[in-house]
C-alpha cells in the first residue's frame, strides 16, 4: 500500500469526528486513469480518418499531463460538496456518471435551490474539444478555466476561490492527495483546476457498439456489427464507402469517429433568438457520444428524446437570419427540409443509440469515492 493511501486508510479507521469519517474511500492502489485514457485508446482513435484523427485534437496542456495521482485527486474534488458555498452541491450533482456526466434536468439546480441559466453539458470526451470551445457560449478557453467557473458562479456553487482553498485546507485528507499529485501538500486554485481537469480528461468514451466495428484493425465492419436499422442510420449520418444511401451530412458538424465538434452554430431553434449564446444565437456543438442517456437536449433542454431532436432537424429548423448555411436549402435560402420517412428517422435514433458506452457509465474509478452519510457533511 503506498504512503498516501495508507494515510487515507488511517483516516478512515479513526472514525472520530465528521470530517475524518467522511474521508474518501479510495483503493490502496490508485486506479489506472492514464491507461484508460491514453495508452488504452483504440487504434481508430489514433489513426487518420475522414474528419481527422481523434488524438490530434487532444487539448491536454504540456504543463498538466494526465497522471493517476492527479486524476485521483480530481475525482475526490469532483464529488466533494464542500466545493459549494453551503456544502450541498458538488460537480457531480449536475454531471451524473449514469448520464455520461450530464444532468437529467432541463436546467440544473444550484446550491441555493435556484435553476441554472442553461442545460448542463456532458463531460465525456471533453479532452478532444479545441481550445476556446468550452461551455455552451464558449466563454472558457481551456478545460482548466472551465472547471473553476461553476464553482465561482453565484447561482451554481457560489464560492470564491480563496474561500474554496481555505475550506479544502481544513480537511486532513486533502494534504496527502495534493502531495501525491503535485509533490507538496500546498492547496491552490490552480492545482484544484489541474486535478479536476485531469479527472475530466480521463472520461474518454470509446467502448460503444459503434466502436466494435473497428475491432479488426482494418476497414470498419459496420454491416457485421450493426443491425440493418442501425446501419441505415449510420449511412444517413455520414458517408459510407460503397453505400447507395445519400448521407444527410450530420458528420460535417459531428466529426471524427468520436462524433465531436469544435465550433459554434445557429441551428434555427427559434426564428428570433432568445439567448445570444456565443453571439447571434450560436451555441457549441456537443459530442454525440452517449447522447441516448443525456436527455434533455439543446442549451435550453427543450427536447426530451432523440426522436424529437431528429424531427427538429427533419422539419422544424426555423428561418433565423443567422441560421448556419449547412441547414439551408441553398446559399442564403430557407431552412432545409429533409423529408425523412418514419423508417429513416427511427434508423437515425437507432444509430445514435450505438454510441452509448456502458463502460464510461459504470466504471468504478469514475464513481463517487465518498461514503454515504445520512446527516451529510458538517
Amino acid at each position: 500500500m503506498n504512503r498516501v493511501m495508507a494515510v487515507l486508510a488511517g483516516l478512515m479507521c479513526l472514525g472520530s469526528g465528521a470530517s475524518l469519517a467522511q474521508s474518501p474511500s479510495l483503493p490502496a492502489q490508485a486506479d489506472d486513469y492514464v491507461g484508460y485514457a491514453e495508452t488504452g485508446l483504440p487504434a481508430h482513435f489514433r489513426r487518420d480518418a475522414p474528419g481527422g484523427s481523434v488524438v490530434s485534437t487532444d487539448n491536454t496542456p504540456v504543463d498538466n499531463p494526465l497522471s493517476n495521482a492527479g486524476a485521483t485527486l480530481g475525482r475526490v474534488l469532483f464529488y466533494d460538496p464542500r466545493l459549494s458555498a453551503n456544502d450541498s452541491t458538488s460537480c457531480a450533482s449536475c454531471h451524473l456518471q449514469s448520464r455520461a456526466f450530464d444532468d437529467s434536468l432541463v436546467k440544473s439546480i444550484g446550491f441555493d435551490g435556484a435553476s441554472t441559466a442553461r442545460n448542463s453539458t456532458g463531460l465525456g470526451n471533453a479532452r478532444f474539444y479545441a481550445p476556446g470551445h468550452f461551455r455552451w457560449d464558449e466563454t472558457a478557453n481551456q478545460l482548466e478555466d472551465q472547471v473553476l467557473l461553476p464553482i465561482q458562479d453565484a447561482g451554481e456553487m457560489g464560492l470564491t476561490l480563496p474561500v474554496l482553498v481555505g475550506k479544502l485546507s481544513a480537511e486532513p485528507f486533502y494534504g496527502p492527495l495534493f502531495q501525491n499529485a503535485f509533490g507538496s501538500p500546498q492547496i491552490t486554485s490552480d492545482r484544484i483546476a489541474m486535478a479536476l481537469s485531469q479527472f475530466v480528461r480521463a472520461m474518454v468514451s470509446y467502448s460503444s457498439k459503434f466502436d466494435q466495428a473497428f475491432a479488426g484493425g482494418g476497414p470498419p465492419d459496420f454491416q457485421g456489427t450493426l443491425n440493418a436499422q442501425e446501419f441505415l442510420g449510420l449511412q444517413l449520418f455520414q458517408p459510407v464507402p460503397g453505400s447507395t444511401v445519400t448521407s444527410l451530412g450530420c458528420a460535417a458538424c459531428h466529426g471524427t469517429v468520436a462524433q465531436i465538434a469544435s465550433d459554434v452554430h445557429n441551428i434555427g431553434l427559434d426564428a428570433v433568438d432568445t439567448d445570444a449564446g456565443a453571439g447571434n444565437g450560436r451555441f457549441k456543438v456537443q459530442s454525440l457520444r452517449n447522447a441516448a442517456v443525456r436527455a434533455p437536449y439543446m442549451h435550453d433542454g427543450r427536447f426530451n428524446t432523440l426522436a424529437e431532436v431528429v424531427e427538429f432537424y427533419n422539419s422544424g429548423v426555423q428561418a433565423n437570419p443567422n441560421l448556419d448555411q449547412r441547414l439551408r436549402a441553398g446559399p442564403g435560402g430557407p431552412p432545409r427540409r429533409l423529408n425523412l420517412t418514419a423508417n429513416e428517422k427511427a434508423a437515425l435514433v437507432a444509430f445514435l443509440n450505438t454510441l452509448t458506452d456502458e463502460r464510461l457509465l459504470t466504471e468504478k474509478m469514475f464513481a463517487d469515492p465518498f461514503p454515504l452519510f445520512a446527516n451529510g457533511f458538517d
